[in-house]
């Protein structure tokens, strides 16, 4: 069983995926387009990415709510992409709060010593892995906390 991360900006989706144990993300791509609008291959090459792995269970997209909790016109555009995902690749999408992922995505890099012009290579496919890794800590502390109630 694996869960795939996702990032979804404006004109690239950056793409990472768990271990079958669920326990790290990996980064896997970014998955770019020439216009937002422009998304039938982005689907296509996601439902591939999905096919590859062949136990992909569910789907975790960043969601960039605003830093008051409300959701703008990018958090819409990812609840239209979301929606779109599950019909097209029949899969459960969770939308996880993404704030800040990017910022520590290039906070990362910057302490690793990746040069600016590097950082944006790669700083799509870095967000998706700090994404799932935060829902995989979700599970694990959740499946924790199950665990010390006796259940």
């Amino acid at each position: 069983m694996r869960i795939l991360g996702l990032d979804y900006g404006s004109r690239t989706v950056g793409v990472a995926v768990s271990d079958p144990l669920l326990v790290t993300a990996q980064g896997v791509e970014i998955i770019r387009r020439e216009s937002e609008n422009k998304l039938r291959r982005t689907y296509a090459r996601i439902e591939e990415i999905i096919a590859s792995y062949g136990d992909v269970t569910a789907i975790v997209l960043g969601y960039p709510k605003n830093m008051n909790n409300t959701i703008g016109e990018r958090a819409a555009k990812t609840e239209e992409f979301a929606a779109a995902l599950e019909r097209r690749c029949s899969l459960p999408v969770i939308l996880w709060d993404e704030r800040l992922s990017t910022v520590a995505a290039e906070a990362a890099m910057t302490e690793s010593g990746i040069r600016g012009s590097e950082r944006k290579k790669y700083v799509d496919e870095i967000a998706a892995m700090l994404i799932l890794q935060g829902y995989l800590e979700y599970l694990k502390n959740r499946q924790e906390g199950d665990a010390s109630d006796g259940t």
